[in-house]
């Protein structure tokens, strides 16, 4: 079985709905969204450079 096949297999799972919308709610917070902009930036190159 592929990967994607048991990602996807798992998101319509019960558990992997309660985990979507847990993800969701957590992403949805302000302080958590800034959290996530400075990963995602680290990331992608954008922080600062060495």
């Amino acid at each position: 079985m592929s990967l994607f096949k048991k990602v996807t297999d798992f998101a319509k799972s019960p558990q992997g709905k309660k985990a979507i919308d847990q993800a969701k709610r957590y992403a949805s917070d302000p302080k958590n969204k800034a959290k996530i902009e400075q990963v995602k930036n680290r990331f992608l190159g954008g922080g600062k450079s060495k």
